[in-house]
């Protein structure tokens, strides 16, 4: 990364209003790429490799140690030969995830060559219950076979999921590459087209993020542009919500327009730099990410004279070191500076203090995916995509009590109950009980919404949000008070610790659903209701991010449907500049 040292010395001559707790982090290159490296390289991080990089790259030790303990990817100690993470998150739980991982804790509960460990949400939700054999995803009938593999010589690798036909939001004619595709970027570059043309038409578009908080993006875009001086662009590829999965299919399957949208932004903000921050689980995806990028560089669409501009524009990929937090977008700028993934107070937002204290434009996957076709057929034409008011194509991922979990790309506007249709039904033929329509931060809604609109608005008047793009169902007969406390030991693992709202409060929320779902019963009584009623108001108000505000909102949706609601409150909105609101 260039220029740190400078930048770093300019925000410390710079006063900020709200950023005086970072005067103490170390500034300079980030660390995590090379503990990533080392662990990719040795399987764990001895202590002698962290005593070599300490002195080559002049940092203490403690800084490194404090990475180290707070990131869940990495290791202190030698791996077993074989790893075998199983996820026992909401999509999987569905899927009788609890009696898959009794099974396999049974059989290699004693197998010193295998070590089995709980995990949040491996991005499988669509083979769930899912599992991973030395960071090689499997489906559960898989697993002893791939541990078999493991144990002689290796686990072998997985391939990206891809597909024949382009999606409709993609432009391109299938099998074309790199000399047909980015055409909308070459016309930037070459004149044809301008700068501030393209933020209208995003803006004229409607275009919103489709990370989760749905920010305007042409508004965000114009926001960082007016910006002076050095600027930054990032992809926040980090999906971790149990059931959500959709931005790893857009990267198997159009990392082009991915990588045109984040170069388009790039120009258009006037940014050199620009990543793509991946998750480590992802390495089918990133591996494709990493093709393309490649084939870009040497086609001289990136680089030092991208596209024979004259401009320098150089993308490359960050892989996260774990931790769902990562999603928020000022934690991601943390670890990319090489600190701990804790979220920073807001304001001042990422378009004006963002990467090193510099602008930043951050937008997810699928915003990022959809901009080259708006810009190419126009605002009209994204507009008459949506179904009645609505606007455009959007991305679901489909997983729990349905036929066929995948990734549908629908027209904006299509109902809950149009959704599941399309995905087989609910599996079995039964009914619908419960529908989360947002991933795991949004409120669950009962049978009598199916005929909800999938938009932001409607979600919004419907008591929930659109959220992460993930719709998880749950057949009739389902516990939701299981599932919901679910949900909530999902954000309670996955809470960084920085505010005592979030920390404290989510686990008092825990032990106290645990100990009512264990007992057999279904329903909370008056005490333990307003108990998490007051917690979730304290967290909701005073959490410092996302996480922490809409924590308990999927439990006390469930107790809305207990009584025959839709849901016990309006879904919060934090604040509407962050891309990851329930993260």
């Amino acid at each position: 990364m260039t220029e740190v040292t400078d930048h770093a010395a300019e925000v410390r001559s710079r006063r900020v209003p709200g950023v005086e707790a970072r005067a103490g982090k170390f500034p300079g290159p980030s660390l995590i790429p090379a503990l990533n490296a080392i662990q990719a390289r040795v399987g764990w991080l001895p202590r002698e490799e962290l005593e070599e990089l300490a002195r080559d790259a002049r940092r203490p030790r403690y800084e490194i140690e404090g990475l180290i303990s707070f990131y869940p990817h990495f290791r202190t100690s030698p791996p077993a030969k074989v790893a075998l993470h199983v996820c026992h998150d909401l999509a999987c739980f569905l899927r009788d995830g609890d009696a898959r991982l009794a099974e396999l804790k049974e059989r290699y509960g004693d197998d010193t060559d295998v070590e089995l460990v709980e995990v949040s949400c491996l991005g499988r939700c669509d083979i769930a219950p899912a599992a991973a054999v030395n960071e090689r995803p499997v489906q559960m009938n898989e697993v002893d076979a791939v541990v078999e593999d493991a144990r002689v010589d290796s686990a072998g690798r997985a391939t990206a999921q891809t597909r024949d036909e382009p999606w409709p939001n993609d432009p391109y004619p299938a099998g074309s590459g790199v000399g047909e595709r980015y055409a909308t970027l070459r016309a930037l570059l070459d004149g044809a087209l301008d700068a501030d043309d393209i933020v209208a038409t995003l803006k004229e578009s409607g275009l919103r993020g489709m990370g989760g908080a749905g920010f305007p993006t042409g508004q965000k875009w114009e926001l960082v542009r007016r910006m002076a001086g050095t600027t930054y662009a990032v992809c926040n590829a980090d999906e971790s919500e149990p059931g959500t999965f959709k931005d790893r299919q857009i990267l198997a399957t159009q990392p082009h327009l991915v990588l045109e949208g984040l170069l388009l932004g790039m120009a258009v903000v006037g940014a050199e730099e620009g990543w793509v921050f991946i998750r480590h689980e992802y390495g089918p995806e990133e591996e494709v990410l990493r093709t393309e990028i490649e084939a870009l560089r040497a086609a001289g669409v990136v680089g030092p004279d991208a596209c024979g501009s004259g401009r320098r524009l150089d993308v490359d990929v960050f892989v996260s070191p774990g931790g769902y937090i990562l999603g928020e977008e000022t934690a991601l700028l943390e670890c990319m500076e090489g600190h701990r993934g804790e979220p920073r107070n807001k304001p001042p937002f990422p378009g004006n203090y963002g990467l090193h204290g510099r602008p930043t434009l951050m937008n997810s996957v699928e915003t990022f995916a959809d901009v080259p076709v708006i810009v190419q057929r126009g605002a009209q034409w994204w507009a008459d995509q949506g179904v009645d008011e609505s606007v455009g194509w959007k991305f679901f991922a489909v997983s729990g009590h349905v036929e066929r979990p995948d990734v549908y790309c629908v027209p904006m506007g299509t109902t809950v109950r149009e959704l599941i249709d399309l995905a087989g039904g609910v599996t079995g033929g039964a009914a619908v009980g419960a529908v989360q329509p947002g991933g795991a931060s949004s409120n669950f809604i009962g049978p009598d919404q199916l005929d909800m609109r999938l938009d932001f608005g409607a979600a919004a008047e419907a008591g929930t949000m659109l959220g992460s793009g993930a719709v998880v169902v749950l057949a009739r007969g389902t516990d939701l008070l299981a599932a919901s406390t679910n949900v909530l030991r999902f954000f309670r693992n996955e809470s960084c610790g920085k505010c005592v709202p979030c920390r404290v409060g989510s686990t008092k929320a825990h032990e106290l659903l645990r100990g009512v779902v264990e007992s057999g019963a279904t329903r909370l009584d008056d005490a333990q209701r307003g108990q998490i009623l007051r917690l979730e108001e304290a967290m909701r108000k005073t959490s410092i991010c996302g996480l922490g505000q809409v924590a308990l909102g999927p439990v006390v949706s469930v107790l809305g449907l207990d009584k025959g609601g839709a849901a016990a409150r309006d879904q919060p909105r934090p604040d509407g500049a962050s891309e990851q609101p329930e993260r």
